[in-house]
């Protein structure tokens, strides 16, 4: 079993936040690491439910706020919801998931889990202009 470590990043590499998760398998698909962070995320803001939520993806009425995103008032959030609109946010290159210096393209590519590896995430800002 492998100790992960999920790191938010900036796109200079200045990290932004981070926890770990221990005993995860020395494999697993890139889709399960995804999941798997927003699912602890999600559990760790329901434990003390607040306005402010400081996740992957911006949850539904949610606005964009310095250090994540504000709720008009502090409710549970529903993991699974909250996952799968990560796996829509990879789709539409919403962030970049580095596992090491590597990224990853697909979310079904198979990760070896060895040596502790840093799984980051990398949120991308659309350009506005035309």
């Amino acid at each position: 079993m492998t100790l992960v470590i999920f790191r938010d990043e900036t796109a200079t590499g200045r990290t932004l936040g981070e926890f770990t998760l221990p005993d995860l398998p020395d494999s697993i698909t890139a889709r399960e690491l995804v999941r798997l962070r927003v699912r602890e995320e999600v559990a760790r803001h329901n434990a003390a439910p607040s306005p402010h939520f400081r996740g992957l993806v911006k949850p539904t009425d949610a606005e964009a706020d310095l250090n994540g995103y504000r709720m008009r008032s502090a409710r549970p959030l529903d993991w699974e919801k909250q996952a799968d609109a990560a796996e829509a946010a990879f789709a539409r290159n919403g962030f970049i998931l580095l596992i090491g210096d590597r990224q990853i393209d697909d979310l079904d590519e198979k990760i070896a889990l060895l040596g502790d590896p840093v799984v980051s995430f990398i949120k991308l800002v659309p350009l506005v202009g035309g």
